[in-house]
């Protein structure tokens, strides 16, 4: 039997995690990009999280807030039905994911530059993690199965993105899934995760996320009854050893059924990720157009 640390292949998790690391910014820098907002307010969404909402949600179609709550995870259920669905009757999900595509060619070209993409190293990276994505199967993966739906664009460049984003909504779909197994509601993860001081302030989760003083209290003081925050809202032992858990499953989770040569990436593609990588980890670390959404996960 396989346990929750262990992947099938035998393959380590801090692998998986290690090559993570290193392709995220590839999808993820989009989000705090200005050429985000401002191509999708000229559709007419608002800029903030109404464009974040609409933008990774189109590929699941018009669907309801319900289902963008779900999959979102630890958004404020009133926050995103405050933009969805009436983000689709600004513009349609086909017109996002078009503009969603124009984005991120103008962001990659713009923060790597042409001679890299140009290079065999970039072609050769595209395909290895094109390849890592025929490793992947839709099971209970839905924002990840909405994507994968869309299909290769078939130039190197977008086939690299669009590798990045599977890869990143897998992987997101199996955190979800990890934390429903540690029987944290999106409120809680979101607690607890702003509770280890590696992700958000707290301030940020506050303002980004929508849920009221009250709801925070509330989820807080539950936390705090069932042994996993103190009383001055710092991780107990069993709270950090319960999130460690979280994120070595997710690890897990985030391998795919069968071991891919992916993994490897950070080593083999180390000066392209990182040359390219920086510019794009800057940006998501300069405030985003719209200071009331951010785009971690829990």
């Amino acid at each position: 039997m396989v346990s929750a640390d262990q992947h099938p292949s035998g393959l380590d998790p801090a692998l998986v995690a290690r090559a993570h690391r290193a392709v995220e910014p590839l999808h993820s820098h989009m989000y705090f990009a200005p050429e985000h907002d401002a191509t999708l307010s000229a559709l007419g969404l608002r800029p903030g999280r109404m464009s974040y909402f609409a933008g990774r949600a189109a590929p699941m179609g018009a669907v309801g807030a319900g289902v963008v709550t779900a999959t979102f995870y630890n958004f404020s259920p009133s926050l995103v039905a405050h933009m969805i669905p009436r983000a689709w009757t600004l513009a349609s999900p086909e017109q996002v994911v078009a503009a969603r595509w124009e984005i991120a060619r103008a962001t990659l070209t713009r923060l790597l530059g042409q001679e890299a993409i140009d290079s065999a190293e970039f072609a050769e990276l595209a395909g290895l993690l094109r390849e890592a994505c025929d490793a992947l199967t839709p099971e209970g993966r839905p924002l990840y199965a909405g994507h994968a739906d869309l299909g290769w664009p078939g130039e190197p460049l977008l086939d690299l993105w669009h590798a990045a984003t599977l890869l990143r909504e897998y992987r997101g779909d199996g955190h979800v899934a990890a934390l429903l197994h540690a029987d944290l509601n999106g409120l809680e993860a979101l607690i607890t995760h702003t509770s280890t001081g590696r992700g958000f302030t707290l301030p940020a989760a506050k303002a980004t996320r929508g849920w009221s003083e009250e709801e925070w209290a509330a989820e807080s003081a539950a936390l705090v009854e069932r042994g996993l925050l103190d009383e001055d809202g710092g991780l107990t032992p069993d709270g950090k050893d319960l999130r460690a858990r979280v994120e070595t499953e997710t690890d897990v989770l985030g391998a795919g059924q069968r071991v891919t040569r992916w993994t490897t990436a950070p080593v083999r593609f180390g000066g392209l990720l990182r040359e390219g990588g920086e510019p794009m980890r800057s940006e998501t670390r300069t405030e985003p157009p719209s200071t009331d959404f951010e785009v971690l996960p829990s």
